[in-house]
């Protein structure tokens, strides 16, 4: 495969080593760095450097951009005009996903495939065996593509959005788990308990990552006035070890909010408890409603 890489930063570099080490060629970089660095690296794959796409795309076999997200849609934009028909643009940025259907109905437009390939991970831990995700026209391709290179790809069925759409929602859980641990954990490290929270926290382990998290939505409308409270002493404790509480201010606020939602509910129902159906579901769409913005 002739491949143009347009954006040569840490994604571009690591997948373009790796594309290379397959057998595939590197003919042409699109990068505003002209540096000497950056004219090594390029040199390095015998690739052209260019500061902008124009008909040099033309040989392509498939397009990828690996530019920063906001300037996603600007770069399809310009570089799809020069694409063959057969082409494939393969879009590994995070882009929102309004801009990556902007930029996949240009492509439609053109008779050209376009896949949105989300990153699913930490290039930096995994380098080019971060698993992908692939959605829009080009999906099947792109995966086939990037499996037959050595990463592990899928495509889903939807329309190009899609997949940076749930490497977006990942990133809640994983960012959120990421700052609760810091927090916790800097907590138990000042109270000499952290070895002691691991074994409290040995029940956890045992339990599958997305039954734990239906259980918490589901008995969440339940329970949120009684675990509200409980957040309130967590927050306390750690004010008073001498700590500034950040992601637990925001865990108060969320179930403060549902606590109003089940107070309301109530005094709309004679005092009896809200009747929300005991599915997921139905307990999450009651709560989109509180989480929707007035």
């Amino acid at each position: 495969m002739k491949i143009a890489l347009i954006g040569c930063g840490e994604v571009g570099r690591c997948y373009a080593q790796a594309w290379r080490g397959r057998g595939h060629e590197i003919y042409a970089v699109g990068e505003l760095r002209d540096d000497a660095e950056m004219q090594a690296t390029v040199g390095g794959y015998g690739a052209a450097l260019h500061a902008a796409p124009g008909p040099w795309l033309a040989d392509a076999d498939i397009v990828v951009s690996a530019v920063y997200g906001h300037a996603a849609l600007a770069v399809a934009s310009q570089a799809l005009p020069h694409l063959r028909p057969d082409a494939l643009y393969a879009d590994f940025t995070t882009a929102s996903a309004a801009d990556m259907r902007a930029a996949a109905e240009i492509a439609a437009g053109r008779a050209i495939a376009f896949a949105d390939v989300a990153i699913m991970g930490a290039i930096a831990l995994l380098g080019d065996r971060t698993p992908l995700l692939c959605a829009g026209t080009g999906a099947a391709a792109a995966a086939a593509f990037a499996s037959d290179s050595g990463a592990p790809a899928r495509a889903i069925a939807g329309q190009a959005g899609d997949a940076v759409r749930l490497k977006l929602l990942r990133s809640i859980m994983t960012k959120g788990m990421e700052s609760l641990t810091v927090e916790c954990l800097v907590a138990a490290e000042r109270m000499g308990l952290r070895d002691a929270l691991y074994e409290v926290l040995a029940d956890i382990d045992r339990t599958p990552l997305t039954a734990f998290m239906d259980s918490f939505a589901r008995s969440h409308v339940l329970h949120a006035p009684r675990r509200l409270a409980e957040v309130g002493e967590a927050r306390e404790q750690l004010i008073k070890a001498g700590l500034q509480p950040l992601v637990l201010d925001g865990v108060e606020r969320l179930f403060a909010r549902t606590t109003r939602g089940i107070e309301a509910a109530r005094a709309a129902n004679g005092g009896a408890p809200p009747e929300i159906p005991d599915t997921l579901p139905a307990r999450l769409a009651w709560l989109t409603t509180l989480a929707r913005q007035p």
